[in-house]
């Protein structure tokens, strides 16, 4: 461990699981290009269960998937599979099937029209394509309440052929976006999504704790999903595991991992790409991916519309912010200490990372909680953030 974090203790962590009101267990570790210089481990892998946290604790990645589908597909574009401004459609006929919603009529079914333009893989990386979540639009909850849309957490197919919120490139929305761009490596590779990742970006980085199925020892670490209730009291969900033979390997969701695997994969993007087991990606992609590529545009915080899955979400409030391949960008310096460029996302059950290549260092720390952006662990993940940069 580096001396300059010697001032980050697990006191905080600890104080943190054991208020009422706080996380039942957190893995929080900070990287710099040559490995590991912080590991902070608290609390319980389920509330009251006795069963300690640990560093190889495996989590339900939720969002943070969706980094390493971009990479894969950066990976496509560099070997000449894929072009990011061809029709998507190209490559993944289907996603130019699908329509644009312009409302609910007296019967309160969709309204549908064409859209104006193409989808690209482009606008599905920078989340310009027109896709949106049901926890965060309220077409979305309306099409899965009066329609019987289903939920990503399906892992299917039908869960992701939902109209568009709006034309193609017009916007910055969150949403499913990169399950889709995850379909289309699939088409280009012409293998599973799993696969793909584990022959191009885990074998490379010896990340051997990730998949989007659990191994029988990776469930022996698994970490419970828990639900904050109203009176802030967590309740355990043990049975809240993602579809293990899914239809569709969710490039936006499905992962499985460790914090010490995760950071393997931040730890290449502080090194421009480079691996242990050979690069992952090119200096020059890597230099390309890491830039805005909103034009005109920016990212916007979340509302919440379904209160057990997310509360309203931003980042920052009042700072600019745009997005790469595929992270949130800073486009000014935050309060926390993160400077402008630095790159950033989170997961649905808070998990948070920020890559910081400027200063060289990343950060990962993961709880397993509902609703997204929950207080005790959003608020405590900003403070080991800017605790890091006070150590600096």
């Amino acid at each position: 461990m580096r001396d300059d974090f010697a001032g980050i203790t697990d006191t905080d962590l600890q104080k943190l699981t054991q208020d009422e009101a706080g996380v039942p267990g957190v893995v929080a570790m900070l990287t710099d290009r040559d490995g590991v210089v912080y590991s902070g481990v608290a609390g319980e892998r389920a509330v009251g269960s006795g069963v300690a946290m640990t560093a190889d604790t495996v989590f339900a990645a939720f969002s943070t998937t969706k980094a390493v589908t971009g990479t894969a597909a950066l990976q496509c574009v560099e070997e000449g599979l894929l072009d990011l401004d061809a029709p998507a459609a190209r490559y993944l006929p289907e996603i130019g099937e699908l329509q644009v919603l312009d409302g609910f009529d007296d019967d309160g079914e969709p309204v549908l029209r064409a859209p104006k333009r193409d989808i690209t893989t482009r606008m599905l990386l920078l989340h310009t394509a027109g896709f949106g979540y049901p926890f965060f639009s309220e077409e979305y909850r309306r099409l899965a309440d009066e329609h019987g849309w289903p939920s990503v957490i399906t892992g299917t197919k039908k869960a992701l052929t939902t109209p568009l919120l709006f034309d193609p490139g017009e916007r910055w929305m969150y949403g499913s976006n990169i399950d889709w761009c995850g379909l289309v490596v699939e088409a280009v590779r012409g293998q599973r999504l799993g696969e793909v990742m584990r022959e191009h970006i885990f074998e490379p980085l010896g990340m051997n704790d990730t998949a989007f199925t659990l191994t029988g020892d990776m469930r022996d670490r698994l970490a419970v999903v828990h639900q904050r209730a109203d009176d802030g009291t967590l309740v355990p969900l043990p049975e809240m595991v993602l579809p293990q033979d899914p239809e569709v390997h969710m490039g936006g969701h499905g992962l499985y991992t460790t914090v010490p695997d995760y950071l393997k994969f931040l730890r290449m993007w502080l090194r421009d790409g480079e691996a242990p087991g050979g690069r992952v990606l090119a200096a020059t992609t890597v230099a390309e991916a890491v830039r805005g590529g909103l034009d005109g545009q920016e990212v916007t915080g979340l509302r919440g519309v379904i209160p057990a899955l997310s509360n309203d979400a931003e980042f920052f409030p009042g700072l600019p912010k745009n997005w790469s391949y595929t992270f949130m960008v800073n486009d000014e310096p935050a309060p926390t200490g993160r400077p402008v460029g630095a790159l950033g996302w989170a997961g649905l059950a808070n998990l948070f990372y920020w890559i910081d290549r400027e200063n060289g260092i990343a950060g990962f720390w993961a709880t397993q909680i509902l609703p997204f952006a929950d207080a005790a662990s959003f608020g405590g993940y900003l403070d080991f953030e800017t605790a890091v940069y006070r150590a600096l």
